[in-house]
């Protein structure tokens, strides 16, 4: 464990946000260990490139935003900081170098950096000094691995490889007079730069460049913000979905159709009693219940609605959805059958099937049993069961399913706790299927039991583990 998780900022910082657990893929025990490093390693930060032409306001946004985020550790990264230090002749012609062209930065230099921070290490970003053109030699800033990497400039879009390294690209649009204003401003008090020089320049050059290669990367922007740090509608949105994209599983993030329903600390609490080996039956019961409510409320949520209008008590029309009629639930016997109180309780006279999977060996089974719906493959399918850990029982149950003729995506699989290699088991194979469940859990072990997990769901909730 890296030295840092033993610090009382990381675990409280861990312990405020959604909180997750693991999973692995039932090959080898080999393969087991190296995915037990995989699952421990550092999560991948969420990195944002920032463009617009100069002094569109790049900087005002990204100030805003690392202000709104600071509850997360973020590091700006500026593009500037990569331009080449100019050589001796290159210094005495510096009024016909043109600054805003991508040759004038050592772009193989900002990929390797992003690319380190990407990976969980720290890295040392050159100091340019713009009054004489060059790069400090013996100084350097040092930046940290963090949740968020702003990756600011000019031309942070105009390279390909450095675009696929971004989860989000914004482009700051602001009027050229605007810009020009500003850029006379910076370079006469900041770099100390006369306003002829500057108005040459940027006739020469800047302006030049920006309509050959600043422009253009407009269209890789995923958001153009008008106005830019004005414009403090579009950053709280921004903001917001960086707060989304951090509360995500990265296995969220690689499979679409996994869904966590938000951690709170009550889910939080309701997980440590469930999973305490000490706890009661009953109060194990009654807690599981509660979470699988949860469970299934939210995975209610992922079935299609059509608008319904009813008139009120005061005689007024209300518009609102109607539910889903055509649907039923599946458990895997038998701990799939703990869940059948919470959908009956949330869907009044539902229909439930049943399939048994016998356990022969991990790699060896067999289906024993199954008494479904005949109308199955016209229905919405809610397939139970608390724990998703291989997912070999799991994808058998959804092979039946499909040949009962339900198509893949009217299945929703629900869980409590899931083991990532699970997920990859199951979503790989059916990509249209959508998983929920309240918690990723870290792995599974070498006899392929869900890590830290819950032991075995079923004889814990019907009192058989004696």
């Amino acid at each position: 464990m890296p030295e840092e998780t033993n610090s009382i900022d990381y675990i409280m910082e861990k312990a405020s946000g959604p909180h997750f657990s693991g999973l692995r893929s039932p090959t080898s025990a080999s393969s087991s260990s190296s995915f037990f490093a995989d699952a421990n390693a550092p999560r991948q930060p969420f990195v944002i490139g920032v463009s617009g032409g100069t002094a569109s306001g790049k900087t005002t946004v990204c100030d805003m935003i690392i202000q709104q985020l600071h509850d997360h550790r973020v590091v700006l990264v500026n593009q500037d900081s990569f331009y080449r230090g100019l050589n001796t002749e290159e210094l005495k012609r510096v009024h016909e170098y043109n600054f805003d062209h991508p040759d004038a930065f050592d772009t193989e230099q900002l990929l390797e950096c992003v690319e380190k921070l990407k990976s969980g290490q720290s890295v040392q970003v050159p100091i340019y000094d713009f009054k004489q053109h060059r790069r400090s030699s013996d100084s350097f800033r040092q930046v940290n691995a963090s949740d968020v990497i702003i990756l600011e400039g000019i031309l942070v879009f105009h390279d390909q490889r450095v675009r696929n390294l971004m989860n989000m690209k914004i482009f700051v649009d602001t009027d050229a007079d605007v810009r020009l204003a500003r850029r006379i401003r910076r370079d006469t008090v900041e770099r100390g730069r006369d306003v002829n020089s500057v108005l040459e320049q940027y006739a020469k050059f800047v302006k030049p460049a920006f309509d050959d290669f600043v422009l253009p990367s407009k269209k890789y922007a995923d958001v153009i913000i008008p106005r830019g740090g004005d414009n403090h509608v579009a950053i709280d949105l921004i903001v917001q979905h960086i707060r989304t994209k951090l509360g995500e599983h990265d296995l969220c993030k690689i499979y679409p159709n996994v869904y966590v329903i938000q951690s709170t600390f009550q889910i939080r609490g309701m997980h440590t009693l469930i999973r305490d080996r000490d706890i009661s039956k009953h109060d194990f019961v009654f807690y599981s219940d509660r979470l699988i409510r949860l469970v299934v409320e939210h995975g209610l949520g992922h079935l299609p609605f059509t608008e319904k209008q009813v008139i009120t008590p005061t005689a007024s029309i209300y518009t609102g959805v109607d539910f889903c009629k055509k649907l039923c639930g599946v458990s895997i016997i038998r701990s799939g059958e703990s869940m059948e109180n919470a959908l009956r309780a949330c869907c009044k006279g539902i229909k439930i099937g049943k399939i048994l999977i016998h356990r022969d060996g991990d790699d060896g089974k067999q289906l024993i049993y199954e008494k479904l719906p005949k109308d199955i493959s016209e229905r919405h399918v809610l397939l139970l069961d608390p724990v998703l850990g291989t997912g070999n029982s799991a994808n058998q149950a959804i092979e039946l399913l499909i040949q009962k003729g339900v198509p893949e995506s009217h299945i929703i699989f629900l869980n409590l706790i899931s083991a990532p290699e699970g997920i990859h088991c199951v979503c790989k194979r059916f990509p249209s299927l959508k998983i929920v469940t309240s918690e990723i859990d870290v792995a599974l072990n070498e006899e392929f039991r869900v890590i830290p997990g819950m032991g075995e769901f079923g004889d814990r909730y019907f009192g058989t583990d004696d």
